[in-house]
């Protein structure tokens, strides 16, 4: 782990951190520190509760690496998209507490996990991308197909719409809603229940069953999903 991204396990439950004081953007550090504990948790626990810091779940990608150079800003996609995937079809049931805002590739992560319990306060989640000149790749566009309401899958995809937290419950991002500072006993307690409830090996099945076709997919078209993102940066 790093300073940013800690995991303990409490019970059977991995609870991974992610904390940098700030906005809790998305570096490549951070997503390989993450990644290191998913695969950790295949091991040691029985469910995952991937939460962030007061305040703040995320507010996606790190933007001096999306508005530079376009091979590094595919670079942190490329990363991003593989953790999203990854936590779609994780053998273990990934609960997400959702502590503030949640924005860009924060709220995509979102649309992977199994539950997402949010903050109840003046938060802001959504995919702003097409406002601020970046196009939704195709992994964000199906993971938002499959868990939004199709009422507003349009709004909250291609027209860059951003939700309080109860829009955010009833667009499709999060599941429920509960007062801030009890997020992370919440999405623990959780993720301990489903850990206790379900056989590994039926959810897996099950988790191949419901989710392997898409993320197949979006694994096989991602090296192109990634050559076709290309930022659009204002006019002076």
């Amino acid at each position: 782990m790093t300073d940013t991204v800690t995991s303990t396990l409490d019970g059977q439950v991995a609870v991974v951190t992610v904390d940098d004081g700030k906005a809790n953007a998305l570096s490549h550090d951070v997503i390989a520190a993450v990644h290191d504990a998913l695969g950790e948790a295949r091991t040691t626990a029985g469910a995952v509760a991937l939460v962030g810091r007061p305040g703040r779940f995320s507010a996606g990608f790190d933007l001096t690496v999306m508005r530079g150079p376009v091979d590094g800003a595919r670079d942190l996609l490329k990363a991003g998209a593989e953790l999203a995937i990854e936590i779609y079809e994780y053998p273990l049931p990934v609960v997400i507490g959702a502590t503030g805002h949640s924005l860009a590739m924060g709220a995509i992560l979102l649309l992977a996990a199994d539950t997402r319990i949010g903050a109840e306060g003046d938060f802001k989640i959504g995919m702003p991308e097409v406002a601020i000149g970046m196009p939704l790749p195709r992994f964000a566009v199906e993971l938002a197909r499959d868990r939004l309401s199709r009422r507003w899958f349009t709004s909250a995809s291609a027209h860059a719409e951003v939700f309080d937290p109860a829009g955010a419950v009833a667009a499709g991002y999060l599941d429920r809603l509960v007062p801030a500072d009890d997020v992370i006993a919440a999405t623990t307690e959780h993720a301990a229940h489903l850990a206790s409830t379900l056989r590994r090996g039926a959810f897996v099945a099950t988790r191949a069953n419901a989710r392997g076709e898409l993320a197949a997919r979006l694994r096989h078209d991602l090296a192109t999903d990634v050559a076709e993102f290309v930022v659009e940066l204002p006019s002076d």
